[in-house]
């Protein structure tokens, strides 16, 4: 069996938990795939499974060989799939997504993108800290924000409106900034920064230029729905993309203030790494992405 097959029949075994399992998924005799797992154990000098009467787990050799072996049979299913059908991508997709627009607007409109793609598997991370493609074998990433300098390429999607609101409540019991100069007199809900430590500067635009102010406030957060979620209990002022306060905007759950001195837009990329730059399945979502974000509330 060559090596790739053999990858192949390493990688289902693990995902089945059992030999006999992955024997019955690949229509192929239970000792052919014992066979296989066992040429690859000698091949590699290591033990990479645990056996039981039960079923099959990782050793920890196992589990690193198991993840490149992920790596290695989606380049080689891109691969083909560049020259042998360029409108039928194969093949697993690893994307990692802000938590705000994932839940919102991206995994609500996401079946429309797999009935499109049935050959893509994806697997999809939601956090709100920008994690290492790299390290963490990720095809692509939406960032939000300026972008750090890196080895990544970036496609630019456009710009996000960028609001200042506040509940009705906090309004009611603190009034409503008219002008910046009354900042001094309000609190705001703290977004504390991944990548600098710090919470992040409070921003306006006044005789447009951007300036910014440190506010006074009561709760810091380091999560997006946690800001939204403060800010509608009434603990203070928030900076938000438009499209994310929109719900909340039309059900006057939250006001916005100060609209003649909204913060700067903030620039919404797809970031991927230099070897995944042409593979069609990697094409295909960063264009279903672009699609299905142009249309949302603020984003120019």
């Amino acid at each position: 069996m060559d090596r790739f097959k053999a990858m192949h029949v390493f990688t289902r075994v693990v995902e089945a938990g059992s030999f006999t399992r992955a024997a019955e998924t690949l229509e192929m005799p239970r000792a052919t795939v014992t066979a296989a797992i066992q040429q690859l154990e000698a091949h590699l000098g290591v033990r990479l499974l645990y056996r039981t009467t039960r079923r099959v787990s990782l050793t920890l050799d196992g589990g690193a060989y198991y993840e490149r072996c992920l790596r290695l049979l989606d380049e080689l299913a891109d691969t083909e799939a560049m020259f042998a059908d360029q409108h039928r991508p194969t093949g697993r997709l690893k994307v990692n997504l802000p938590g705000p627009p994932a839940r919102r607007v991206i995994i609500p409109a996401l079946m429309a993108f797999c009935d499109k793609y049935p050959r893509i598997d994806l697997e999809m991370g939601v956090s709100d800290h920008p994690v290492d493609l790299i390290q963490e074998g990720v095809d692509c990433a939406l960032r939000i924000g300026p972008l750090a300098d890196s080895s990544l390429i970036a496609r630019r999607l456009g710009q996000l409106t960028e609001i200042s609101c506040a509940a009705p409540a906090y309004l009611e019991r603190h009034g409503t900034p008219r002008t910046p100069a009354d900042l001094d007199r309000h609190l705001s809900v703290n977004y504390h920064s991944g990548r600098t430590g710090r919470p992040l500067p409070w921003e306006y635009t006044e005789d447009g230029k951007l300036r910014e102010v440190t506010m006074a406030g009561r709760l810091t957060v380091d999560n997006a729905e946690a800001y939204i979620s403060a800010a509608l209990a009434g603990f203070g002022l928030v900076q938000v993309p438009l499209y994310t306060a929109h719900h909340y905007l039309q059900r006057g759950e939250l006001v916005e203030v100060l609209t003649e001195h909204r913060p700067a837009p903030s620039p919404m990329s797809v970031v991927y790494p230099y070897n995944r730059h042409l593979s069609s399945k990697v094409k295909v979502f960063v264009e279903w992405l672009t699609h299905t974000l142009r249309d949302q509330p603020g984003m120019v």
